[in-house]
């Protein structure tokens, strides 16, 4: 099982990470992604949810099927993070976007060979920190679906509530969630 080892400030919002695999040192680095980054953040977000859609037996999920120019109009209104390790390339991602005073968590997404490891819980954390910086009084909202436990799980152990849920289809629904930003410390 990886470890984290050991955490090292990159700045007050973006950090790097040190993962044990086995004999090896992993670094990781959370940072803002750059429109290069874009295709293997879309490729990597196809791959996360592949376990997504054979949860719900559904391969329309909008994830899956995301073109690159949605993407690049994600990237121009709001912000994407990036967790990258220089041997694997990019790990996992999240993006947000501000509307009014919430902020709107969308795609938090991990290689399927790093989940578990606490990488989701820090992209989470990082996304919090870098608008709590630039805003205040703001809430930050997310949604997943209702059979996805893992997410379930994660978004409740980092203090989102539960608010809404909401029917989608008789097999299929989203859990919505939401955090007061004065509920958060940095």
């Amino acid at each position: 099982m990886k470890n984290i080892l050991g955490i090292l400030l990159r700045s007050i919002l973006f950090e790097k990470y040190f993962i044990e695999e086995s004999c090896d040192v992993v670094l990781m680095i959370i940072e803002k992604a750059n429109s290069n980054d874009l295709d293997e953040i879309l490729d990597l977000q196809k791959l996360s949810y592949i376990t997504e859609a054979e949860l719900y037996n559904d391969n329309s999920i909008e994830p899956l099927n995301q073109t690159i120019d949605e993407i690049i109009e994600e990237f121009q209104k709001g912000v994407i993070l990036k967790a990258f390790d220089y041997e694997y390339g990019i790990i996992g991602s999240i993006r947000a976007v501000k509307s009014n005073n919430n902020i709107l968590i969308r795609k938090l997404i991990v290689h399927p060979d790093f989940q578990n490891m606490g990488i989701g819980k820090k992209l989470l954390s990082a996304i919090e920190n870098y608008y709590i910086s630039l805003y205040s009084n703001i809430e930050f909202y997310l949604f997943t679906g209702y059979k996805s436990s893992k997410n379930l799980y994660l978004y409740r152990k980092c203090g989102y509530k539960e608010f809404k849920t909401e029917k989608i289809s008789e097999t299929f629904g989203f859990v919505h969630f939401k955090k007061k930003s004065n509920d958060i410390y940095i």
